[in-house]
């Protein structure tokens, strides 16, 4: 059966995303268009390229995550060298290294650019914070002076990864000036709202949180779990309405709070848990989804 599919980001936390595409896969549901932020562009942006859960669970094996996180070189002290890259280049990790290995990935199946794909099969949320606005990649880049056609699937995947802080921003220059580029999870974190003008087929959403009503409140007692609060609010708060209303029902919850997202130091153990995790909580919704 063919679905669009709309996978939301989480850091580290989208290892669970592995094992939700194969419990999907395994029952004969193939995805027609895929929407994707932060991890979930990453996953999406895969499985669009023609791969397998089998082979995702393959890639998921064989990377070790620190690898991906390049910090520059320097003579300051590393915690020195931390605050300044924070401070002058606005995030503890170029970025660069995870680019390459996403590029290399995709360019294996024979994916560079949006070219490469069939139009419409993919699309991932940015956020450009020079112009305070939310970017649909592809669908967006004509407004930045930039053929979609020819514009790097990897560089996109990027751009909806960049964690604000931990990785640098990307800067997306055009012959309208240069914009400020980071993870999409800073606007919609979970894009599920992307179909709803064109619904052609069932979406399924695979969200890595609870549902709302099983979510823990948020404790606010000094300045750092104030600003903790605020951003969960300003990631989750515009997706949250559009999952009351209308699509809760066709939404896959994965409760992963247990993992940070930044937390790229995975176990064997934990990286098999997340993701047995998603497969059994996919596995429980398709026993019960109407379509």
């Amino acid at each position: 059966m063919h679905i669009d599919g709309v996978f939301s980001g989480g850091g580290i936390k989208g290892v669970a995303l592995a094992g939700a595409y194969e419990a999907l896969e395994e029952q004969g549901f193939r995805f027609e268009r895929l929407a994707g932020t932060s991890a979930g562009a990453i996953i999406a942006a895969f499985i669009a390229a023609g791969y397998t859960s089998r082979e995702i669970h393959s890639i998921i094996d064989e990377v070790e995550e620190k690898q991906l996180l390049d910090q520059r070189f320097s003579f300051l002290p590393l915690k020195l060298l931390q605050w300044v890259s924070i401070y002058w280049r606005l995030g503890l990790y170029k970025g660069d290294t995870l680019e390459k290995w996403i590029a290399d990935k995709l360019k294996a199946k024979g994916i560079i650019m949006f070219g490469d794909l069939k139009k419409g099969s993919l699309r991932l949320i940015a956020s450009d914070l020079t112009n305070g606005t939310m970017i649909v990649l592809p669908d967006d880049l004509p407004n930045y002076g930039l053929n979609p056609e020819m514009f790097p699937v990897a560089r996109a995947v990027r751009m909806s990864c960049s964690i604000p802080y931990f990785f640098e921003p990307i800067k997306l220059k055009s012959d309208k000036g240069t914009s400020t580029v980071v993870d999409g999870g800073v606007l919609s974190n979970f894009p599920i709202w992307l179909f709803s003008k064109e619904r052609k087929r069932p979406v399924i959403g695979i969200s890595l949180s609870p549902r709302a009503k099983e979510r823990p409140k948020n404790s606010i007692r000094n300045a750092f779990e104030l600003f903790g609060a605020l951003f969960e609010t300003m990631k989750d708060a515009h997706d949250a309405r559009h999952i009351a209303t209308r699509y809760e029902q066709n939404i896959i919850f994965i409760p992963v709070e247990h993992v940070m997202a930044t937390e790229f130091h995975l176990t064997e153990q934990k990286k098999l848990a997340l993701i047995e995790l998603g497969k059994s909580r996919t596995e429980q919704f398709l026993k019960q989804w109407t379509y």
